[in-house]
């Protein structure tokens, strides 16, 4: 088992595929965003390589994210491999997209061996979708998760709160989730990347969307705990769960289980910090693993209790130097 210094056991794993994105999400990159010359990508047979080591390490949830992961040329590769894994060492294998590119590989992930997807959607609004987006295209994605859906497969919402652009939603998501039996997890905007914007005039508290909520529907507190950073009621006149991820107003960190791994084989042990550790370099350097291993040990034990992400309107913004798309969603 991998153990941080915290004695936190690490079971969960977020590996990026690609930077690249087919949206320029106001939140996460910037307009004219700059990406990867690809020779610096790790392959998907190295990205299969990794993935596997962390499962003989102990590593129970493989969750694949990006950029958009599903815009990987040959990405159906990694994913049959790694759904081989399930049962055998992997309990869960999962992604995180935005949606666009669902019409045609739902069936596909199905058949891989997911069973549960995130879908990142801000808004119902189309106009107010572009805005956000920049460039999304709002009825594909629609499309793409009822395609999901008749798939079979699950499907959580992940939407970021931000003031004056979809805090006027907030109950029109509620509800449109509940009618299709999808859960919901709101987020709290992350300052990560320069953006040409402050976080402070995008960031709402989700203690006040908790509130927002409440004026119509009946919230109680839901004992799921997961290792992550959500925190969950129950809403019981959809009969849905309800997630609320909060780096602000509170601080999730105490339980994290998991780490991220960079498209160029760069692994975070904290979203929020910038230590960081090359597994690129011991996984090209030996086809034996124990060189990746030790460097994959070493890192742990370098993982730090938690973020000190910061939002404040009366000073100067402070933000992690790297867009979210580097990172790995």
């Amino acid at each position: 088992m991998l153990i941080d210094p915290f004695q936190r056991k690490i079971s969960y794993v977020r590996v990026s595929v690609t930077d690249r994105c087919d949206f320029r999400c106001v939140y996460c990159m910037s307009e004219d965003m700059e990406f990867l010359p690809k020779k610096d990508v790790l392959s998907l047979e190295e990205l299969d390589r990794l993935c596997n080591t962390f499962i003989d390490l102990g590593v129970k949830k493989l969750r694949i994210t990006g950029g958009e992961p599903l815009v990987r040329k040959n990405i159906m590769h990694l994913f049959k491999s790694l759904g081989k894994k399930l049962g055998k060492g992997l309990e869960e294998l999962t992604l995180t997209t935005n949606g666009s590119q669902l019409t045609r590989y739902s069936k596909d992930l199905f058949d891989s061996g997911i069973r549960r997807i995130n879908i990142s959607l801000d808004s119902l609004d189309k106009n107010k979708f572009k805005r956000i987006t920049r460039i999304g295209d709002f009825d594909k994605v629609i499309q793409g998760i009822m395609a999901a859906k008749k798939a079979g497969l699950k499907i959580k919402i992940n939407t970021v709160a931000l003031k004056g652009i979809n805090d006027n939603e907030i109950l029109d998501l509620v509800h449109w989730c509940g009618e299709n039996k999808f859960a919901l997890t709101f987020i709290e905007v992350m300052p990560m990347g320069e953006m040409g914007e402050k976080r402070a005039d995008q960031y709402m508290p989700l203690t006040d969307v908790r509130n927002l909520i409440q004026t119509k529907y009946s919230l109680t507190e839901d004992p799921l705990r997961t290792g992550g950073p959500a925190r969950y009621v129950h809403c019981h006149e959809t009969d849905q769960k309800i997630g609320f991820i909060t780096p602000h107003t509170h601080n999730f960190c105490e339980m994290c289980n998991r780490v991220r791994i960079t498209c160029t084989g760069v692994m975070y042990m904290c979203l929020g910090q910038q230590d960081k550790a090359d597994l690129k370099t011991p996984l090209r350097k030996s086809e034996n693993n124990q060189l990746l291993k030790n460097a994959i040990y070493e890192a742990i034990s370098r993982k730090p209790k938690g973020h000190d992400f910061v939002i404040e309107r009366k000073q100067d913004e402070k933000f992690v130097p790297r867009h979210m798309n580097v990172t790995g969603g």
